[in-house]
């Protein structure tokens, strides 16, 4: 049988995750914390505080949703056939019992905390994203090299960014973790690129999966009104053009780029806003897409229902994954990703084998 590697799957994060918090910042550690599920929160009747603030913050101006904690009456009454044990990884056997029952060979594991922009002090971002680290390499340690994850880097200190990369490249991990936006910086700014350089020598690709990390635009919105789009889903796209518009893969040779969770159909719309205005596209939209996808070593992650054979005349059949989102709004028990999209008649067998495996090994680094 052909294998599965999950390009996108969740841990919501557990409190003993942040036992591996320092002595020094332990009493700024996130703390759970409980409200009746009669407020304008509802379900959502469980937070982290971190420093005088709720995470999430699901209802109302500046709102956000997280699948976290689980603690929550909306987590714990959702899915029973993924159990807290497995959604939090804290107990491994039982995450690597589902992915054998989802025929999955490895899943590549994404925060769900961490999605939104939790502090801008800097010496508690780095003991948040340190606890992380050590806790999610110590899960890949425990599950025979099944389990692979996405670092967090404290990007508001490159030099222990780059500590943590070091150390995720040895203990596990196949990616660094972007949002769209950092704060206020565009990922085109030339304060990354110190990391962009140590990712490249790592072989670790610029993972950029949708998530709120732009406080100052989460503020703008009504999450009531406008839900995920605005704050959340559109980053990614933001840091495409950005990225491509001032050239960034051509200072990186061989750093490979990766946009998750943000399905894949805008790709011709911004490839055609690339086109027009910065002249960056060659050839027409679809010849030239693929040519830019495979010379600036980008990857975007499509969704099991999107018109795919549309997609690959633009992405081209080597550059395209697909991730479950296990553990969040995933369809994995219900309809199985890979055997739906196996399912399909409409895509040619080949393109769809590249996209659940080949094709994240590749970016992942991964081999077979």
């Amino acid at each position: 049988m052909p294998g599965v590697v999950d390009a996108d799957t969740h841990i919501m994060e557990p409190g003993s995750m942040f036992e591996f918090m320092s002595e020094e910042q332990y009493n700024r550690r996130p703390v759970l914390v409980r409200v009746p599920s009669d407020t304008l929160y509802k379900g959502f009747n469980a937070f982290w505080l971190i420093d005088g603030d709720i995470f999430p913050k699901p209802a109302g101006k500046g709102g956000f949703p997280l699948a976290t904690p689980t603690a929550a009456e909306i987590i714990q009454n959702r899915n029973q056939d993924i159990s807290i044990g497995s959604m939090e990884i804290t107990d491994v056997p039982d995450r690597l019992k589902d992915m054998d029952n989802l025929g999955v060979d490895v899943q590549i594991v994404y925060p769900t905390l961490f999605l939104v922009c939790l502090t801008q002090d800097a010496k508690l971002e780095i003991e948040l994203c340190r606890a992380y680290n050590r806790f999610m390499g110590k899960a890949w340690a425990e599950s025979n090299n099944r389990i692979r994850w996405v670092l967090m880097p404290p990007l508001r200190d490159v030099d222990a960014a780059i500590e943590e990369m070091r150390y995720g490249k040895e203990h596990g991990a196949v990616g660094v973790f972007f949002r769209g936006l950092e704060v206020d910086m565009s990922l085109a700014e030339p304060y990354f690129f110190p990391i962009y350089a140590e990712a490249a020598r790592l072989n670790l690709p610029i993972s950029i999966h949708t998530g709120a990390g732009s406080p100052t635009i989460t503020n703008v919105f009504n999450y009531d009104l406008s839900f995920t789009f605005p704050i959340i889903r559109i980053q990614p796209l933001m840091a495409f053009g950005d990225i491509v518009a001032n050239k960034v893969p051509e200072r990186f040779p061989g750093l490979r780029f990766g946009f998750l969770e943000a399905e894949a159909s805008w790709v011709p719309y911004v490839l055609h806003n690339l086109g027009r205005y910065f002249k960056l596209i060659k050839d027409d939209n679809r010849k030239g897409g693929i040519k830019l996808f495979e010379e600036y070593g980008l990857y975007v992650a499509c969704e099991a229902d999107e018109d795919v054979n549309y997609l690959l005349d633009y992405i081209g059949e080597d550059h395209m994954m697909i991730g479950s989102d296990y553990g969040h709004n995933d369809q994995s028990f219900e309809d199985n990703m890979a055997r739906v999209f196996r399912g399909r008649e409409d895509v040619p067998s080949p393109a769809i084998e590249k996209i659940l495996d080949d094709n994240a090994r590749a970016f992942y680094a991964l081999g077979k």
